[in-house]
């Protein structure tokens, strides 16, 4: 699994799973001191209306007392006017505002006979000072009830539940909403500030990713965050044990070809010697002794393409070098009646190039082609202009390879079918390491024309006119 995905998922899930608990906090809180400020508003408009009640007792009788009480404290409107279904909060003429609806008054006299009465609550339970819950009218109301020590009235002040909880719930909601719409801005803040963060590892990931085996370098450390600083140090130390093996690696495979060299040529000369009177009684040997001479000439090739060094490039025509090629192996297929055809299709096709690299490539590829067609068939090169370059494609009519199997081809010494041809499996290996050292490509691919066979195809980018450096032959 992807570190930064694995991290990524975490830092949201914990921010979310915080924000959502810091947001039903708040809701819970926000609910519960918006409770605490109602019942305090519920009491203080009891109070005011105990004093209401105070100064009415002493200026009035106590039949005027219940009129007076009720064009004060009940909500004047007009019948036709159906407050639970009129939008407008506001009454027409400044008569009030429609909430006053959901608020109660209840004034009894100290013998508890009722002076005003807007509840109409079962009271059969008698009355108790302090907070309480009643029924009215199909609602459920939060109610206050004191008994005032100076003139013996008992007052009640309710609220429908239903306002309270409208009004603390959108009040709750305001200083929620907010934080759940930062949220998202959150969770997608974190997650880019995660990608940032580890733009160091990738930028350590490069390099890696490029480095040949013949170019083995360490990593900068300096660029490396300090978590990861003694995993880049054993990397170091890894890929310095590593190019040193393959420098003994290549050593030994360069002395040991140099060393072969010698006595392969003197066993071949000793050979020569001892078939004179007898030819067919050593053709055989001489021919293994042939391959492995071959095969020590691949190696020190494979071995000075891979150190990369002593191949100096300059302009050529690979049209010209195509032409070469195809003469240095028209021995091999006058042998089996083979022709093998040019289609130039470029005119003159300019590449920066080493021609005696590219010339060991394509004779490589011609002779692996002419190898494993049959007799008296054609081998097709074909050199065409492609994307910025110039593509070389030779197709033969031999079996070819199934697609699984071609990029395994391309290794080193890896032979599809021991039984055809005689080489050591190291030509296409040797061609494609040559491909790359000239910024080029090396594929195999099905004929176009799905008749059996193989087809190699080579690009290699084209001279560019602007840069001075080559020198033209």
């Amino acid at each position: 699994m992807s570190l930064t995905r694995t991290l990524t998922l975490l830092v949201t899930s914990t921010v979310l799973l915080i924000a959502l608990g810091a947001a039903a906090w708040s809701y819970i809180e926000s609910n519960h001191e918006l409770e605490e400020l109602f019942d305090a508003e519920l009491a203080q408009s009891t109070r005011i209306v105990q004093g209401l009640v105070r100064h009415l007792a002493d200026t009035q009788s106590l039949e005027q007392l219940p009129q007076t009480l009720r064009e004060t404290l009940t909500l004047p409107f007009a019948g036709n006017i159906d407050l639970e279904v009129d939008e407008n909060e506001i009454l027409p003429d400044g008569a009030g505002h429609k909430y006053e609806k959901k608020l109660a008054f209840e004034v009894w006299t100290p013998d508890r006979t009722p002076l005003l009465d807007t509840l109409q609550a079962d009271d059969s339970e008698g009355l108790a000072p302090g907070y309480s819950w009643a029924e009215s009218q199909g609602y459920r109301w939060r109610v206050f009830t004191l008994r005032d020590p100076a003139t013996g009235f008992w007052i009640r002040t309710a609220q429908r539940e239903e306002i309270r909880k409208e009004l603390s719930q959108e009040l709750a909601l305001g200083n929620v909403l907010p934080l759940l719409v930062a949220l998202p801005l959150l969770l997608l803040a974190a997650s880019a500030a995660i990608q940032v963060g580890f733009r160091p590892l990738r930028r350590l990931e490069h390099p890696i990713r490029n480095m040949a085996p013949e170019r083995i370098h360490p990593l900068d450390d300096r660029q490396a965050p300090k978590e990861v600083a003694g995993l880049v140090q054993a990397v170091n130390s890894l890929l310095k044990r590593l190019n040193q093996a393959l420098e003994r690696e290549r050593r030994f495979s360069s002395d040991a070809a140099h060393e072969l060299r010698t006595p392969l040529a003197a066993l071949r000369l000793n050979l020569e010697k001892a078939c004179e009177d007898n030819p067919q009684q050593f053709r055989s040997l001489i021919r293994s002794v042939d391959r492995m001479t071959h095969l020590v000439e691949q190696m020190l090739l494979l071995n000075r393409v891979d150190a990369g060094a002593g191949f100096p490039k300059h302009d050529h025509d690979l049209s010209a070098i195509l032409e070469q090629s195809i003469a240095d192996v028209a021995p091999l297929a006058l042998k089996k009646n083979i022709e093998p055809v040019l289609y130039d299709d470029a005119g003159r096709a300019l590449v920066c190039c080493n021609d005696a690299l590219i010339n060991t490539l394509m004779r490589s590829l011609l002779a692996n082609a002419i190898q494993y067609s049959p007799d008296n068939t054609v081998v097709e090169t074909r050199l065409a202009p492609s994307a910025n370059g110039y593509s070389i494609t030779v197709c033969d009519q031999g079996p070819g390879i199934a697609p699984e199997s071609r990029e395994r081809a391309l290794s080193r010494f890896v032979r599809l079918d021991q039984r055809l041809g005689d080489g050591a499996g190291l030509g296409l290996a040797i061609a494609r390491r040559i491909a790359e050292l000239h910024g080029g490509q090396l594929t195999l691919n099905a004929r176009p024309d799905g008749q059996a066979g193989l087809c190699v195809s080579l690009w290699l980018p084209a001279h560019q006119p602007s840069d001075g450096r080559h020198e033209q032959q």
